[in-house]
């Protein structure tokens, strides 16, 4: 397994980094997970040489910490990296960050954090956390050895990147990367400030959900032609884990084959080629045409107060779009209960407000809708 040295401490990295928002599940309403499945993969990632596992509060509903501090409290303290967030949004007192830290720890079973960070700070929310004091609480718990290396996940505009790293003393930052994204959301340009500033890079979001994986039959076929062993997410990830200031890549894995996939990727790491730069670029072309809506299912965005399973529907529409396949559009919106499509949503806006995409939900909730009830319907859907 490639492994990277974490700025001048005796760290060394795997650049496949175990992300927890999306392990095995056996209730998709509940988000509770397949745990004997996740022990699986815990167990083979860590043989395979990957140590640095993520997780946050909400993840599953508030039980990845849960899960990753019992699997991996079978396994020696210095054999394992860990990384956890405090959810700033969580916070209604200065008292609230301390009780939110150690309950994260009592959860994950240990007595310090590797890697802990704020979890997607913004501008907007940068009041908060000075009122709160959340800095500087988590900070001191970092004098005091229960937090090892002091930084933030990130999803607000370049600009917004320049003003929070300049306001206090980060050791890492956690930002979103990927080739789509590359210009789409400026990640070229955070990754540049970041490493103006020496911050060494977790990457999230290298596959976009799951997007880049599926992308479309043109797209994929191009990755096919030029490499027929490699996978798309391969592709995916091997793009973000060429840039040199980044010390792992996240992949939220939801089954062993996932996780074989990426194994392999990383398992004597070679960087893209320009030539295989070349590749990808058309591939990038070619998905583009298809339009989908850049929704990474991170579920940011519930609960909707009127119900409606927003990264759902626009899974559905995704597929819809990059495939053309009228039959499985129809039969995937049936299927989704009636309470929980898109025809539900009023436009409250609040959705919007919490979206990391900046996805103008809204607006593409009723175009779902809309295009599900234009669709000449088949024989057997009356």
């Amino acid at each position: 397994m490639e492994k990277r040295s974490f700025k001048t401490t005796e760290k060394k990295i795997s650049l496949l980094g175990f992300g927890t928002m999306r392990l095995p599940v056996i209730n998709t309403e509940t988000q509770e997970i397949d745990l004997p499945q996740a022990e699986e993969m815990f167990d083979n990632a860590l043989k395979n040489g990957v140590n640095y596992f993520d997780t946050a509060f909400p993840y599953h509903n508030g039980m990845s910490e849960t899960v990753v501090g019992n699997i991996l409290a079978n396994y020696p303290r210095d054999s394992f990296y860990l990384a956890d967030k405090m959810p700033i949004w969580d916070v209604q007192s200065p008292d609230d960050v301390a009780k939110i830290f150690q309950k994260q720890l009592e959860k994950c079973r240990v007595d310090y954090f590797d890697f802990y960070l704020l979890h997607n700070i913004s501008l907007r929310k940068m009041p908060k956390i000075e009122a709160m004091k959340a800095y500087e609480y988590l900070a001191e718990q970092k004098k005091s050895g229960k937090i090892r290396q002091l930084g933030f996940s990130f999803h607000d505009s370049s600009d917004a990147l320049k003003n929070i790293v300049n306001r206090y003393d980060w050791d890492f930052a956690q930002i979103q990367l990927n080739y789509l994204d590359w210009e789409l959301l400026d990640a070229q340009g955070q990754y540049n400030i970041l490493t103006e500033h020496e911050l060494p890079i977790a990457i999230m979001e290298p596959i976009r959900g799951g997007a880049l994986a599926t992308l479309c039959p043109e797209a994929i076929a191009i990755l096919k032609e030029a490499d027929p062993e490699k996978s798309p997410a391969s592709w995916a990830l091997r793009y973000a884990a060429s840039l040199p200031n980044v010390y792992t890549v996240l992949s939220g894995m939801s089954n062993l084959e996932q996780l074989a996939d990426n194994i392999q990727t990383f398992h004597h790491f070679q960087p893209l080629t320009s030539a295989e730069q070349n590749v990808l670029s058309k591939a990038l072309d070619a998905y583009r045409k298809a339009s989908p809506i850049p929704c990474t299912a991170c579920r940011y965005c519930m609960d909707c107060p009127n119900g409606v399973d927003i990264p759902k529907n626009f899974a559905i529409y995704n597929r819809y779009l990059t495939t053309s396949n009228i039959i499985e559009f129809i039969s995937s919106y049936i299927v989704l209960e009636e309470s929980k499509r898109a025809k539900h949503c009023v436009e409250c806006g609040l959705c919007q407000e919490k979206c990391p995409q900046k996805l103008n939900i809204p607006e593409l909730m009723p175009k779902i809708d809309n295009a599900f009830q234009k669709i000449e319907k088949p024989q057997w859907f009356a």
